[in-house]
This record gives C-alpha cells, structure tokens and sequence, in this order.
C-alpha cells in the first residue's frame, strides 16, 4: 500500500479519495476529511470549530484536480478542535570547544490539535 492511501480510502476494492492541501501557520497540509493534525497554535478553545479558507487545491477521484491561483475561491475546509497543548520538551545545547562556554535550554512548540470534518467548494 502506498503511503498516501489510507485504509478508510478503499470501499469494496475501489479507491475514493478526496483531499485538499491547505496553508495554516505559513505550513502546507494535505488533508481528507477524518484526518487528525497537529498545526500550529490557534487562539481558539477545544470544542469549537475553525474553517480554513487558505486552499490551494481541491482532489477529488471522480473529477478533475481544482487548482487554485493561488488559492480555490469558495473553498473551505471546516475542523473541530480537539485540543491544544505543547509538544514534547527539546534540548538546545550551545558548546565551544576549549572557551568553558556551555548553554543549556529547553523548549516545548505549542500546537492545537483539530479533526478535519469537511471539505467544500461553493
């Protein structure tokens, strides 16, 4: 199986598939509807919906690819939020050689973690 298809994507030997890629925290993300993501931090509460309207292209496996220039109009990308939380801790170690100089930090990215409910285009 290729990594790009997921197993919900086959009913019955057939593969329907329909995707989006959207921008959110100056990252692109391919995403289907079901997906779960963990994106940048939003200032929203777990529970509430956000939409995404930063689409750049609309699959769909009976019809053709919509490309947008530089985003589809009309289209939108509707998620729940899951939750928001912060990733695990990394070490940032600063060290030069033979000066006794050594700096330790540490850091946790913030992110929300939502569930993609549906993919339209009006």
């Amino acid at each position: 199986m290729t990594p790009h298809l997921r197993e919900r994507d086959f009913t019955r030997g057939e593969i329907t598939l329909q995707h989006a890629i959207i921008v959110t925290g100056g990252k692109q993300y391919r995403v289907a509807e079901g997906d779960i993501l963990f994106i940048e931090k939003l200032p929203v509460e777990s529970g509430e919906t956000v939409t995404f309207d930063q689409v750049l292209a609309v699959v769909n496996s009976e019809a053709d690819p919509i490309i947008g220039t530089p985003t589809v109009d009309g289209a939108v990308v509707t998620a729940k939020v899951i939750k928001n939380g912060k990733a695990k801790k990394i070490r940032v170690f600063k060290y030069k050689a033979k000066k006794n100089y050594r700096r330790r930090q540490g850091h946790r990215q913030p992110y929300t973690q939502v569930q993609i409910d549906a993919i339209t285009v009006g």
